[in-house]
């Protein structure tokens, strides 16, 4: 199902639900005095994310926490079917529960069976990741989870009787910290900080694709310039990505270039290859990939180009030098990485993503529009010198108004 109209049911048909359920849980609650009580050696913790492979490995820090902290418990992963795959690759997870987003048809014929398997597993803590998602918010009441976690947001009041604990969402902190105060309010003492490490898993024979085999005996630059249409709006120009390998590829010309995507995104990967100029060292592997592929194609690289996006965060996984390109969403919040190198412009209607569901520029990004392809440039020699300067960005640096001079953050009536 598109991400739209996905979107337009959670908005228009699941939040009326939600509201409802709200005040019958709430009486429910009052009813039966539930305990509520946190200071107790739980067997089944649920944690819940449906979108984004790149928010489930920043949860990994979280995961891996639990684990220490109640290690005979049963954790279980609450995601839609896409993510089954990649979560069978973090053995902390010892069973994936999902539901088949794909079409309104599975979603129907799946919904029900997915939410009796929850009520199953006599879920002691639940804990929601999702932000803003009205579905997600269903989900955890409909599992009858005793304790129930998510996030509070300025709009979510309606929550407080779905949630029996809830957590303020700040976007000035790294989302993997964000994440674990859900372990700091169950008491955990012992924090593990570190992103699961993918390199214990990723298989990079690749004896099963000799295309990739060949590739990866060369010295390598991995590009992906794409995003999820969940936010389209991450994505660096395509006019910025050629002027950039066009010029990687006269300065470098024994570096092999691979483009990475999904399938749905080769045709924009196409696209890209065939306004480059060096077209010879360019390799489409869009599509191309199995998971376990992709992540040791990205772990093998010599250095990885991205926008803010799920790859982004498996180069973090496996230690990758990476440079990421950042606009909706600030570094100091998805990027804090040792080994990611990330270019911002921290213009006045930046982070967006977490305040909008529309973004005020309504996807005329500015913000990645301010990054020039010369800079990027710089910053990747400085990488390929292994002259890494990793860099916060300061609240003294930001940038009110465009190159036209004009005011951003304007929201225009449509």
């Amino acid at each position: 199902m598109e991400i739209s109209n996905q979107i337009w049911i959670d908005k228009k048909i699941i939040h009326a639900l939600v509201i409802v359920l709200n005040c019958f849980v709430r009486l429910a609650g009052k009813i039966f005095g539930i305990n509520h009580n946190l200071g107790r050696d739980f067997k089944t913790i649920a944690i819940c994310k449906f979108k984004g492979i790149g928010s489930i490995i920043q949860a990994t820090p979280l995961m891996l926490t639990l684990r220490k902290k109640y290690p005979d418990a049963k954790i279980i992963f609450v995601t839609t079917k896409s993510h089954e795959k990649f979560l069978r690759l973090i053995p902390v997870v010892d069973e994936v529960i999902s539901i088949d987003d794909s079409s309104g048809t599975k979603l129907i014929t799946t919904f029900f069976p997915f939410i009796i398997k929850l009520i199953s597993r006599k879920i002691e803590v639940y804990i929601d990741l999702e932000i803003y998602s009205h579905f997600s918010t269903l989900i955890t009441t409909l599992s009858m989870a005793r304790n129930r976690f998510g996030y509070y947001l300025r709009s979510s009041q309606y929550r407080m009787g779905c949630n029996t604990h809830m957590l303020f969402y700040n976007i000035q902190h790294p989302i993997s910290e964000t994440y674990l105060q859900f372990a700091r309010l169950l008491g955990c003492a012992e924090i593990e900080n570190q992103l699961w490490n993918f390199n214990n898993i990723a298989i990079n024979d690749f004896s099963g694709n000799e295309s990739l085999k060949n590739f990866t005996e060369k010295k390598y630059l991995l590009v992906n310039p794409n995003a999820s249409d969940l936010r389209l709006e991450r994505r660096w120009p395509l006019e910025s990505f050629v002027k950039l390998i066009d010029k990687i590829g006269e300065q470098y010309p024994d570096l092999f270039i691979g483009i990475i995507g999904s399938t749905n995104e080769s045709e924009y990967v196409d696209q890209l290859i065939s306004k480059c100029s060096k077209k010879n060292k360019l390799h489409s592997l869009a599509g191309k990939t199995t998971l376990a592929e992709l992540i040791s194609l990205i772990r093998t690289a010599n250095i990885f180009i991205t926008n803010d996006t799920g790859p982004m965060h498996i180069a973090m996984a496996t230690n990758t030098s990476s440079i990421a390109l950042f606009g909706p969403c600030s570094p100091n919040q998805y990027g804090n990485h040792p080994k990611v190198n990330a270019i911002y412009k921290n213009v006045y209607c930046s982070p967006c993503v977490h305040e909008f569901e529309i973004p005020p520029c309504n996807g005329n990004n500015v913000c990645m529009q301010m990054i020039p392809a010369e800079e990027v440039f710089q910053k990747f020699k400085m990488v390929m010198q292994e002259k890494n300067s990793v860099e916060t960005v300061s609240a003294d640096t930001i940038i009110y108004t465009d190159n036209r001079n004009a005011v951003l953050g304007l929201v225009k009536r449509s």
